[in-house]
C-alpha cells in the first residue's frame, strides 16, 4: 500500500477556504448511491425516499434503456475512440441527432457532451467581442461562463422582467453587433417557467437572436415533453433551443437545435465538441429508446404532474415557504423550500436524511445569500404512500427544527 503525499503549501488557500465553509455551516460531503437511481434508494449505506434526483420520469433505470445499451456495446463496443470531427461519429450519433432534431420539430440538432458544455460552447461560439448578451438574471451557470467566453458585453435583466429587457434591447438597438437574448425555460432552483412567448415578442421586435435553455422543461413541458417552446407554441421563432440527456432522457449529455447551418457552424467552431471525445454508443442508444418512450408513454409526463400538484398541496398546508414570498413561485417538479438561512437549510437537510428523505440543501454560492432552500424534485414514479411519508418527516423535522410553528 502506498502512503498519501503531504499537499504543498502552494494550495494552503484551499485549506483556508473549506474551513470558512465549515464555520458557515454550508460545507458538505458527496453522498454516494450505492443502488439504482429510483424514489426509494440507498445512500451512504441509509435507504431513503429520493427527493433530490432529476429522474423525472425514471427512465435511469427502465428496462428498454438498458437493453438498448447492451445492444449497442455488444455491436460498437464500449467508446467511439476520438472526438467527432476526426473519427468518432458513429452511425448512431447521427441517428440520436435525428431523432432528437425531429422530436423538436427543428432542421437539425448536434449533440454534446453534457448541458453544459452545449450552453457553454455556444454562447461562445456564436458571439464575439463587439456582439451583446441581454441575459437572465437567474439564468444557469453554463450560460453565464458562455458568455464570459465568448467576451461579448453582458446586461443583465431582472428575473421575467419583460419591462426591463425591453430596456437593455433598446439601449443597444443601435449598436453595432449581434444582440443575443436568452433565458431558461425552466428555472432550476425556483422551479419556475421563462416567459418564452414574451421574450420572443421582444426578440423579434429587436432583431436579436433568441435562445433557450430548456434542461429541465425537456421531458416535462409540452407535448410528450418537448419543452417550453412547444409549451407557448414558439416553434420557428428560437433561434437556439439548448436540452439535456440526463435528466428527463435518463442518460448523459446535452443537444443543440436549430437551423442546419447554426448546427454546421458548431460542428466548426464549438470548443466543446471540436475537443471532447463523443459518447459511447450505449448513451446514444439509451437516448434514443428514451424519446421512443416520450413518444410512446405520454401517462409518464401525467403521472409526473400528478404528483408534484399533490406534493406541493402537502408543503404549502404544513405552512413551508414554497417560493412567491420574495421569491418565484414554483410552477413545475421543482419545489424549493425557503429557509433563507444556509447553515439553517443544510442542518434541515441533514436531519432530513437522518430520518429517511434525501433531500439536498442548497446556499450560496449556488443561490444568493439570503436565499438557501431545500430543493425537491418530483418524479413520476413516486408513489402516495411515499409522498405521504415524505410530507409527515419533512413536517414533523420542520416542527422540531422550528421551522413550522
Amino acid at each position: 500500500m502506498t502512503t498519501a503525499v503531504a499537499p504543498r503549501k502552494q494550495l494552503a488557500h484551499l485549506s483556508s477556504q473549506l474551513e470558512e465553509l465549515k464555520q458557515k455551516g454550508t460545507y458538505f460531503k458527496l453522498r454516494v448511491l450505492e443502488d439504482q437511481q429510483e424514489p426509494v434508494c440507498t445512500y451512504d449505506g441509509k435507504r431513503v425516499i429520493n427527493l433530490a434526483s432529476n429522474n423525472y420520469l425514471g427512465l435511469t433505470a427502465h428496462p428498454k434503456l438498458r437493453e438498448a445499451a447492451i445492444d449497442a456495446t455488444r455491436k460498437y463496443g464500449v467508446g467511439s475512440g476520438a472526438v467527432r470531427t476526426i473519427a468518432g461519429t458513429m452511425r448512431i450519433h447521427m441517428e440520436l441527432e435525428e431523432k432528437i432534431a425531429r422530436f423538436k420539430n427543428v432542421e437539425a440538432c448536434v449533440v454534446f457532451q453534457s448541458g453544459f458544455t452545449a450552453n457553454a460552447g455556444t454562447v461562445s461560439s456564436i458571439l464575439g467581442k463587439d456582439d451583446f448578451i441581454i441575459s437572465d438574471e437567474l439564468n444557469h451557470a453554463s450560460i453565464i461562463d458562455g458568455a464570459r467566453l465568448s467576451r461579448a458585453k453582458v446586461k443583465v435583466f431582472r428575473h421575467r422582467d419583460m419591462a426591463h429587457a425591453e430596456e437593455l434591447l433598446r439601449e443597444v438597438e443601435n449598436e453595432p453587433g449581434r444582440k443575443l437574448l436568452i433565458t431558461d425555460g425552466v428555472f432550476s432552483m425556483d422551479g419556475d417557467i421563462g416567459p418564452v412567448d414574451k421574450l420572443c415578442d421582444l426578440a423579434d421586435k429587436y432583431g436579436a437572436i433568441m435562445m433557450v435553455d430548456d434542461a429541465h422543461a425537456s421531458g416535462v413541458l409540452g407535448r410528450n415533453g418537448r419543452g417550453s417552446v412547444d409549451h407557448f407554441h414558439c416553434h420557428g421563432r428560437v433561434d437556439v433551443q439548448v436540452g439535456t440527456l440526463s435528466k428527463a432522457i435518463g442518460s448523459l449529455g446535452g443537444y443543440v437545435c436549430g437551423s442546419r447551418d447554426l448546427i454546421d457552424y458548431l460542428y466548426h467552431r464549438a470548443r466543446p465538441f471540436l475537443f471532447s471525445t463523443s459518447h459511447p454508443p450505449s448513451v446514444a442508444a439509451t437516448c434514443i429508446a428514451a424519446f421512443d418512450i416520450l413518444e410512446n408513454e405520454p401517462e409518464r409526463i401525467e403521472h409526473l404532474w400528478d404528483n408534484t400538484r399533490y406534493f406541493k398541496q402537502g408543503l404549502a398546508s404544513a405552512g413551508f415557504n414554497i417560493g412567491g414570498v420574495n421569491t418565484p413561485a414554483s410552477e413545475t417538479p421543482i419545489t424549493p423550500i425557503i429557509l433563507g438561512d444556509g447553515r439553517a437549510t443544510m442542518e434541515f437537510s441533514r436531519k432530513l436524511f437522518d430520518a429517511g428523505v434525501m433531500a439536498t440543501g442548497i446556499a450560496f454560492p449556488t443561490v444568493p445569500e439570503g436565499k438557501a432552500r431545500i430543493r425537491t424534485i418530483m418524479t413520476s414514479e413516486h408513489t402516495r404512500a411515499q409522498l405521504d411519508q415524505a410530507l409527515e418527516t419533512i413536517s414533523r423535522v420542520g416542527r422540531q427544527m422550528t421551522i413550522l410553528t
